[in-house]
């Protein structure tokens, strides 16, 4: 793909629409930016590169930023827009920034995908590899852009990337050398319009692979075993069953490979992470790293010192007895459930924010066993209400500070205060990382105060 003296019209100005820019300014390309923000809004990113851009509309999506363009590049979330129609009937290229990131790179790409899971299993997949002596990096959904690295890519980095179903839904000729692909429940369905798309969105890592690749499934989850068809080259499984066959597997509380023959990984309970699902997402990176050729010792040890990732099921402090625990990462209804499932103890539970057309129905039997009070707040407060209206005491909160107290009233000594809130942050915060921020310093001001009562 000839980038030099060419025009590419980059959609969407985030972090990973800015790394586009840069990959394509560096490569002599002409600029075209489109944003449907303001420029007010877009703040410093419009300032950078306004004069540096043929045209950089802001406010809204025109046809008009096509009349130049020679390809279009999509970033990730941005909706299907008219303005892809327009550029599809003019036969220009639209592509993903993952698509373009892939043409120019050198190396080895491991995608991980999946409804939740991704950025532990891509941050701990990466960690292990490194600790073992392996180039790794950690890119796309979480980290750096893919783009990138392209310019400066070498043939022995391997580039482990969180892959979204927004990602993958524009791809082509993006393949991994590694495929991993660790659950699938509803999610994104406001975007994708229907759970058949998005699953096969997520199916685009599994059959874009040729003859070469290796897949990485989770076992026990029909849908995504159901991919292990589609796949070209050879498929790895990891599973919570010994009967499964599968090349990770668990057997009794030990962990255990089956790669031409049994070793031995580690017990269960020396995971440092909270959670059935994080034994799904550390066995996953852990199949990766042997199959890299790593030690079974050496990658127990990269999984024993890995302390998890900032926002995903961590504990912020204890006040009176009470745990708090942070899961702002818990957007939707499945992984809002696997973290009310990681507790044997009593659970207030702080839930809502915007929906994203998810099931909430779903909570109703793990809350009537669990949860012994809910803080509601945000845009789904009341469409969460109607769903759990008689199975549990309820509470409407404002903001995230009336959340905590009420939650902290709620609970008794040895209980636990979750924040997961099953929907994602956008009414009141920017993103999932604010939210829980705001959280924890909720959290640390009412311990404060309770300590200044003393």
């Amino acid at each position: 793909m000839e980038l030099k003296d060419r025009t590419g019209l980059v959609v969407g100005m985030g972090k990973t629409g800015e790394a586009v820019c840069e990959f394509l300014f560096r490569s002599g390309s002409r600029l075209i930016i489109s944003d449907s923000r303001t420029a007010a809004v877009l703040g410093e990113s419009y300032e950078r590169w306004k004069d540096r851009a043929l045209f950089f509309e802001t406010g809204g999506h025109s046809e008009q930023v096509l009349s130049e363009a020679d390809f279009v590049i999509i970033s990730p979330g941005i909706p299907l827009i008219p303005l892809f129609d327009a550029a599809h009937k003019r036969g220009l290229p639209v592509l993903s920034e993952i698509e373009l990131a892939s043409r120019f790179l050198r190396g080895r790409i491991i995608g991980i995908t999946g409804s939740n899971g991704k950025s532990t299993t891509a941050t701990l997949t990466q960690k292990i590899l490194k600790d073992g002596g392996v180039r790794a990096h950690l890119a796309g959904n979480i980290g750096t852009p893919l783009i990138s690295f392209a310019l400066d890519s070498r043939e022995e980095d391997v580039f482990v990337t969180e892959l979204s179903s927004f990602q993958l839904n524009n791809i082509d000729r993006f393949k991994a050398s590694v495929a991993v692909f660790l659950n699938i429940t509803p999610d994104h369905i406001d975007w994708h319009r229907n759970f058949a798309s998005y699953l096969d969105a997520k199916k685009n890592l599994i059959r874009n692979q040729d003859r070469t690749g290796i897949a990485v499934l989770n076992r026990d989850d029909p849908l995504v075993w159901e991919s292990a068809g589609e796949a070209k080259g050879t498929v790895h499984s990891f599973s919570r069953r010994p009967d499964a066959n599968a090349s990770l597997f668990l057997r009794g509380k030990d962990i255990l490979f089956s790669l031409g023959q049994e070793e031995f990984l580690m017990p269960v309970g020396d995971i440092p992470l909270l959670g059935e699902h994080n034994l799904e997402n550390v066995m996953a990176a852990a199949l990766v790293g042997r199959l890299f050729g790593l030690s079974p010792a050496g990658i127990r040890t990269s999984i024993q010192t890995f302390d998890g990732l900032e926002h995903r099921l961590k504990k912020v402090t204890e006040i009176e007895g009470i745990a708090f625990y942070n899961d702002s990462k818990a957007t939707n209804v499945d992984a809002a459930l696997k973290a009310i499932r990681s507790f044997g103890q009593k659970i207030v539970l702080i839930l809502g924010g915007r929906d994203k057309a998810g099931d909430f129905t779903q909570l109703t039997g793990d809350i009537r066993k669990r949860v012994k009070a809910v803080v509601l707040m945000g845009e789904a407060s009341e469409t969460i209400r109607n769903v759990l209206t008689g199975i549990v005491p309820l509470q409407q909160a404002v903001d995230m500070k009336e959340a905590v107290l009420l939650a902290h009233a709620s609970a008794s000594s040895g209980d636990v205060v979750l924040l997961a809130p099953a929907c994602t942050s956008w009414d009141m915060y920017n993103n999932f990382e604010e939210r829980g921020e705001d959280f924890k310093q909720q959290v640390f001001s009412l311990g404060r105060d309770k300590e200044g009562r003393k």
